[in-house]
């Protein structure tokens, strides 16, 4: 709708490398798949590119991909995009959450917006599909078009957290599910996650999206990152060491004991 298709190779790139970050791994090498109704060079090429610098970003190969016209299975301007990454991770250094205790601390990485989810909520809230032109309108809480905010690229953490992975227990990317759907991946049975209610910023697109639509806050939490795009939990003695090397991280939350099946609270 925007004839901008860089910042949807670099979501896939960025979103891939930090779900492999979470175990610790370095990224090695990368594939892609298109597939849509007719190939139209340009948009190829657009969609590639971002690919390709994403990868570069992080020294990640890209080895090869796939182009597939199917007019059969697409209409009009859809088209697919799929990636495929491999990485490596010495076994002993693997991330796994294993040694999280009680007491260890969260730290939240802020997200650059909405990532890669929850746009389907956002099409419906702005009524894109039937009125595409709102992309274009400007909102003085974002500073810019919707349209321009809604293609932030995904944030990738993997600069900023390969030096410090020895000092790191447990990463968990938030993606789909939001809190509640990927920190508990990572925690021992008997811990849970307490949040902050207000220990870190939520940027403003969430705020317009939830007074917009009229959406419940608990909905907004599920469905969206609501600003931080990666948890990292450690040791209370290592925090002031990675809130040194990056300022940008805020302490959210702490692992706490638990008897009962929520393993997300925030209060």
């Amino acid at each position: 709708l925007l004839n901008k298709s860089d910042t949807v190779g670099i979501d896939l790139v960025n979103h891939c490398v930090n779900d492999i970050l979470c175990c610790g791994a370095e990224p090695l090498f990368f594939l892609d798949y298109v597939a849509m109704a007719k190939l139209v060079p340009e948009q190829v090429e657009g969609i590639v590119s971002g690919v390709a610098q994403a990868c570069q970003d992080v020294g990640c190969s890209l080895i090869g991909g796939e182009t597939a016209e199917m007019p059969g299975i697409y209409s009009g301007e859809n088209y697919d995009l799929v990636g495929f990454i491999v990485g490596a991770v010495e076994r002993k250094n693997i991330i796994d959450g294993s040694s999280i205790v009680s007491g260890d601390v969260i730290l939240g990485l802020p997200s650059s917006g909405l990532h890669t989810n929850g746009y389907s909520l956002v099409r419906r809230v702005f009524g894109i599909d039937d009125n595409p032109s709102c992309l274009y309108s400007f909102h003085a809480e974002l500073g810019k078009t919707l349209g321009e905010e809604l293609l932030l690229p995904h944030r990738c953490y993997y600069s900023w957290l390969k030096p410090l992975l020895p000092l790191i227990k447990g990463l968990a990317h938030i993606t789909g599910g939001g809190f509640a759907g990927n920190i508990p991946r990572i925690l021992p049975e008997g811990l849970a996650a307490r949040l902050g209610n207000g220990s870190w910023d939520i940027p403003s697109i969430f705020g317009l999206v939830q007074k917009t639509g009229s959406v419940e806050k608990a909905e907004m939490y599920r469905v969206f990152n609501m600003g931080i795009g990666m948890t990292v939990i450690c040791s209370d003695q290592d925090t002031t060491r990675i809130k040194k090397a990056l300022p940008q991280a805020r302490v959210i939350g702490e692992v706490v004991e638990t008897k009962g099946e929520e393993r997300v609270v925030i209060d």
